[in-house]
């Protein structure tokens, strides 16, 4: 969640997962927001494991970037494209 949410400091999202830790910024919340809203999409649709693998593996509508890299860099339109896209499947079958 660090990567994702942009956070140099791996063990904070350990803190504001604590009811008594900090709150993440504005950028990280949303961030992390848009994300679990992508990762309840995949899960459902195909589940957890192949919205975890989905995740972390390079993705062709994200150059090859990871979805944890696009939403870092606030790409969050070509991310919800591209689970819209995997979602669908391909468009022969």
């Amino acid at each position: 969640m660090a990567a994702l949410s942009g956070s140099k400091d791996r063990k904070l999202p350990i803190r504001w997962a604590k009811a008594d830790g900090p709150e993440p910024r504005a950028e990280a919340a949303r961030r992390l927001t848009f994300a679990h809203r992508q990762w309840t999409l995949l899960a459902a649709a195909d589940g957890e494991h192949v919205a975890r693998q989905w995740f972390i593996g390079g993705n062709p509508h994200l150059s090859e970037n990871t979805p944890i890299t696009a939403i870092r860099e606030d790409r969050h339109g070509e991310v919800a494209g591209a689970v819209e896209s995997f979602i669908a499947g391909p468009a022969d079958a």
